[in-house]
């Protein structure tokens, strides 16, 4: 259903010094996980040198086996990352989470910036505000420059659920602001390992599809067989490298809340530095001593489900009541390695 969302007038000031940090700090992670993206999926040297127990992605709901061996163009595997941050004090931030199925909310950001240049315009006038409307460029050439080899002048789409989704609404506007067609699973199809688009003037190759459908509905003949959101033989034709997927299939694993703990050791393990931006310190409730801290904090603590997304399946122990908590106790208690704090 369509609603309001709230509008806080009192902007958050960003410095140039902390953009600067953040930046840096956002490169360094994303470079890092996509790094990580392409180990998975093929040599696996991160699990061999058992930096990260190989259970815990092996085993892991995200990870798709499909993708083992899949050579991504470029070696990207999450295009676009929503890394969710908090401020804690002056120059200093930690990353909550990061995104990398199928992000959300860049357009809510925009639009929110419009509002306020119209609310304050004088505050633009005199201050040097770096602007943020040239985001749908820079998505588009994001998109174009992954088309498959050989393609110069790709056909990007973006692959909607429908308007019944709750973001149907970015969904819509970035296609409109990128000019490029917006579609559902079922103005796709497949031939010969292409993809094609219907149109008034007959089928139109697609060469870079920017999906905002989760991996369970991409392909039904692969995935969820009821699926009717997505596109039969869509996984052959991106195996064949004629299309290319943006994110790429099992990007999940990498932001599954149970993989969070170890992203600074990525960064270690493939890049060779030390993390700009730090991890909220995390108990990993698959460890009885993390579990036991846990148990006997949940009040300060915010408790997620590792393969939860969306704010799903949370406990936020400040603002809950003491029967929220105690029935969110017998939860974690019931499935401890299911939990992170």
């Amino acid at each position: 259903t369509e609603r309001l969302i709230p509008f806080d007038i009192v902007p958050r000031i960003l410095p140039a010094a902390e953009w600067k940090l953040l930046s840096a700090g956002l490169r360094q992670r994303v470079k890092a996980l996509n790094l990580f993206l392409q180990d998975i999926y093929h040599d696996q040297e991160i699990l061999e040198a058992e930096r990260i127990p190989p259970d815990l992605i092996l085993k892991n709901q995200q990870y798709r086996p499909e993708m083992h061996g899949i050579d991504v163009p470029s070696g990207i595997y999450a295009h676009i990352a929503g890394v969710d941050i908090v401020r804690a004090g002056e120059g200093e931030f930690y990353v909550l989470e990061d995104n990398l199925r199928v992000p959300s909310g860049v357009s809510y950001m925009l639009e929110d910036r419009k509002m306020m240049m119209r609310l304050f315009p004088e505050l633009f006038a005199r201050h040097a505000v770096a602007p943020v409307e040239h985001y749908p460029d820079m998505l588009l050439d994001s998109l174009r420059a992954v088309a498959p080899q050989g393609v110069a002048e790709p056909t990007v789409v973006v692959l909607t659920p429908g308007a019944y989704n709750s973001a149907y609404f970015e969904h819509a506007f970035l296609a409109q602001q990128m000019g490029i067609e917006l579609v559902e699973g079922q103005d796709l199809f497949v031939n010969g390992d292409m993809v094609f688009m219907r149109t008034t003037q007959g089928p139109r190759r697609v060469d870079v599809i920017y999906r905002r459908v989760d991996d369970d509905f991409l392909d039904p003949l692969v995935f969820r067989k009821d699926s009717m959101l997505g596109v039969p033989g869509l996984l052959s034709a991106y195996r064949s490298g004629s299309v290319t997927l943006c994110n790429a299939i099992g990007t999940g694993v990498a932001d599954d809340k149970s993989v969070y703990p170890f992203v600074p050791e990525m960064v270690r393990f493939y890049l060779g530095e030390e993390p700009i931006l730090n991890n909220v310190p995390t108990y990993m409730l698959r460890k009885p001593e993390d579990l036991k801290y846990a148990l006997a904090h949940l009040p300060d603590l915010v408790v997620k489900e590792v393969h939860g997304s969306g704010g799903y399946g949370m406990l936020v122990g400040p603002a809950s009541t003491r029967e929220q908590i105690e029935a969110f106790r017998k939860r974690i208690e019931a499935a401890p390695a299911n939990y992170i704090a």
